[in-house]
């Protein structure tokens, strides 16, 4: 697939990742309880802002030594790896020990991602390390915390891992921020970063209409047709385009 360019991906991040699961559903390209990781998901450093990026996905397990080298043997190779990426990499694990057994990151392991580029990482499993973590600006989604990382390796790099209720393959384009983990289909992510504003004006609509001083019910009735309106416009605009 053709790389997305990167005044794309930068507007992309200008939405919260509610308003980009919106603009997907204005596509209608899937369903609309797909597409989306579900609430275990959670984001450790909240007042963080939203990240775009392609995932680089890797299976994860600390209950038992790897069956040959240290437990930190594939990290050269896991960031070597970032280069087959369409652009900026968001680390993805799998943790496939059930419970989780240790942290999936630290401190370290995060200041090796961000430095070859990485701009966060999530994980089924937890973390630990948060206040450093937090210090380097490194944004990370988690299933929780716990203080030790165990005999922490990568089994697999570059595999369809499931995260969150949903499958991630490799490469898949991301956004995410302190309400959630979405994918955007890559044929019309360059589309809902045009309409994005026309998307948020259109419900600024009905914001208006109810945050006066004295709204009324015949104002709201009014807005949200109006609104309507504007959604079905941009609606026929991309799919007229399909």
């Amino acid at each position: 697939m053709a790389a997305l360019s990167p005044a794309v991906l930068e507007k992309l991040r200008t939405f919260d990742t509610p308003t980009i699961c919106n603009l997907v559903e204005l596509f209608e390209v899937r369903p609309r309880n797909t597409g989306y990781m579900d609430g275990r998901i959670v984001a450790a450093f909240a007042h963080m802002g939203p990240i775009v990026g392609y995932a680089a996905t890797a299976t994860f397990r600390s209950a038992a030594p790897p069956r040959s080298g240290d437990s930190y043997s594939g990290l050269d190779a896991q960031v070597e790896r970032f280069g087959e990426l369409s652009g900026p990499p968001i680390v993805v694990f799998h943790d496939i020990d059930s419970p989780c057994a240790a942290a999936t990151f630290g401190e370290v392991m995060c200041s090796i991602y961000k430095g070859f580029g990485a701009v966060g990482l999530i994980t089924s499993g937890t973390g630990r390390d948060l206040d450093q973590v937090e210090a380097i600006n490194f944004p990370v989604w988690t299933n929780g915390t716990i203080s030790a990382h165990g005999y922490n390796h990568t089994p697999q790099m570059h595999v369809p891992v499931h995260v969150g209720g949903m499958t991630i393959y490799p490469d898949d384009l991301l956004h995410a921020d302190r309400n959630g983990v979405s994918t955007i289909p890559h044929d019309i992510a360059a589309e809902m970063a045009d309409i994005g504003d026309a998307f948020i004006a259109a419900e600024e609509v009905v914001l208006r209409a109810v945050r006066t001083e004295h709204p009324t019910v015949q104002a709201l009735r009014d807005a949200r047709r109006e609104s309507g309106a504007q959604m079905e416009k941009l609606r026929q605009q991309v799919t007229r385009k399909r």
